[in-house]
């Protein structure tokens, strides 16, 4: 398949004012950006920094940081994004996208433009996921903001944000269209990242469909061999439960049952997405 063009970057500089210098979109060296020195945070997690910088060099970088220049013109105070710049230093880059933020250009407005430019039809499944994860990270907005400002469900824009916890090797074939983003949330419900490149590696070599993931997905879950299929069949009821349960919470959701009762599991995939299924309760 030929290499994407577009990007959440690259689709930014269509938004974006690019006429001044001092504002707008911009490719720069990672080495004329300075870090802000109010910022609050001194501590980045090494292994977090290693996978961002692994899925840097597999599908490029997806966000751009946002920057302003210093008053000498001769660099520029990084505004957000510096572990996008850590890990970009770690995957060996020595450019990233930028949006360069001018006096006259409030977030407010830079916030309306990534919104706008996450609409577009063009952008991949993963490209929108960042575009979700910079409205909430760098701008402050919440998955409920995000979902209302892109006319979407909260779900929606948090099934897609989980694409991001995908290992870079399957990030890599979701951007080249190598599996779709049915197959890449299927892969989700695994906690073993080998065995999710593994299966996704035979989905693109022997051409499976959504379903044969899921069913192999599945068999690993249950702890049973991939060519098994289930000898008992699941009432439809507890099915359709199982997906409109995890529709409303955003996340993977598994009923068993017996005859003397069941429980329900529904996974997370941190202390934040845990609060977020909790509010989702309890409000």
């Amino acid at each position: 398949m030929a290499a994407r063009k577009g990007g959440l970057g690259r689709g930014l500089e269509a938004l974006l004012p690019t006429e001044r210098p001092e504002s707008g979109f911009a490719t720069i060296p990672l080495d004329a950006i300075d870090v802000n020195p109010q910022q609050p945070r001194r501590h980045f997690d090494e292994e977090g920094l290693t996978g961002l910088a692994a899925s840097m060099r597999e599908v490029g970088v997806l966000q751009p940081v946002v920057v302003r220049r210093v008053s000498d013109g001769n660099g520029y105070e990084l505004i957000a994004g510096e572990r996008r710049c850590r890990a970009a230093r770690l995957a060996g880059l020595d450019e990233i996208p930028a949006v360069v933020r001018g006096d006259v250009e409030p977030a407010r407005s830079l916030t309306e433009a990534l919104i706008e430019n996450v609409q577009r039809e063009d952008l991949s499944a993963l490209e929108e996921a960042a575009g979700y994860r910079q409205l909430i990270d760098d701008f402050g907005l919440t998955h409920d903001a995000v979902a209302t400002a892109v006319g979407k469900s909260r779900s929606a824009v948090t099934n897609t944000l989980r694409l991001l916890q995908l290992p870079p090797a399957v990030q890599g074939m979701l951007e080249r269209g190598e599996i779709s983003a049915g197959h890449a949330r299927a892969l989700l419900a695994l906690d073993d990242e080998a065995y999710a490149v593994h299966i996704a590696r035979r989905c693109v070599d022997e051409g499976w469909s959504v379903r044969q993931v899921e069913d192999a997905v599945r068999a690993r879950t249950d702890g049973a061999p991939i060519h098994r299929r289930t000898a008992s069949v699941r009432p439809t009821a507890i099915i359709e439960l199982e997906t409109r349960l995890a529709e409303r919470l955003g996340t993977r959701v598994k009923i068993d049952y017996g005859v003397r009762g069941g429980k329900v599991t529904v996974r997370f995939s941190s202390l934040d997405d845990l609060e977020r299924i909790y509010r989702s309760f309890y409000g």
